[in-house]
């Protein structure tokens, strides 16, 4: 798949979030994404591709910008954030350890490298930066139906996604010692066409929430970028403190900073 065909996939992705189905896993994952953003602190965060999900829209970072690929202006008139236009998913315009946050909603599924994307989403996070990534899950009611889809047609979900299990996302990340932080699944409703029949399953979620985790038709996993050999320190006056106490005056400390500068 090139690049060119993975772009048109993505955007026959958004127009499925229109559809009833959609919008229930549009409206799931906007919910969850508002909870775990909201807790993430820091300067600069980007949403990369699917402006129809607002995956910042709880994150109280000052900077936040959606990165995607050029298309007509109209397609951004609702944006809630800035555009930062981009050729590729797989190249980045930001400088190295530059970003506190960085979500992918179904970027990876679309994409011709998604091993590639993840790098860029690697280099561009500071150190115990986080990524936040959502995906479908192949192994629930959707993910069957779309493997029916693929022998007869019919299609449920857009047909070029290659969707990604949960452990395999894992493995990708920890390979780019990423430590996984946390994750759920959601959307345990059949995979229904109409809002009628969703409705109509509505109390599979908490059902499934409590008997079938793993089964969710989406999911979502948040990672933090791990340094080796990296040490939080704290405040300098702490130090100071503990030393002053053991008999150094924090006085003579003062001076000596005062003489060196």
């Amino acid at each position: 798949m090139d690049n060119i065909s993975s772009e048109k996939s993505i955007i026959s992705l958004g127009a499925w979030l229109q559809s009833p189905a959609g919008s229930y896993v549009r409206n799931w994952e906007q919910a969850c994404l508002e909870k775990l953003t909201a807790d993430i602190f820091g300067f600069h965060a980007t949403q990369i591709g699917l402006p129809e999900i607002e995956t910042l829209r709880g994150s109280r970072m000052p900077h936040t910008w959606l990165t995607d690929v050029q298309l007509p202006a109209a397609d951004y008139d609702n944006a809630a954030r800035p555009l930062v236009a981009i050729q590729e998913f797989e190249e980045l315009p930001y400088a190295s350890a530059s970003i506190d946050l960085v979500v992918l909603p179904h970027v990876l599924e679309f994409v011709a490298e998604p091993h590639q994307v993840l790098r860029e989403v690697e280099r561009v996070l500071i150190p115990e930066g986080q990524v936040i990534i959502c995906g479908f899950n192949p192994w629930s009611l959707w993910g069957a139906r779309q493997m029916l889809g693929r022998v007869s047609d019919d299609y449920f979900l857009p047909q070029d996604g290659d969707f990604i299990g949960l452990p395999r996302i894992k493995d990708w990340l920890k390979l780019l010692n990423m430590e996984t932080a946390s994750g759920c699944f959601g959307c345990y409703a059949p995979p229904c066409e109409t809002e009628k029949w969703l409705n109509r399953f509505a109390f599979m979620e908490n059902a499934g929430e409590r008997w079938w985790p793993v089964l969710g038709a989406v999911y979502v996993v948040q990672a933090i970028k791990r340094v080796k050999g990296m040490r939080l320190i704290g405040p300098a006056w702490k130090t100071r403190t503990a030393k002053a106490r053991q008999g150094v005056p924090a006085t003579n400390k003062i001076h000596k900073q005062g003489g060196n500068g």
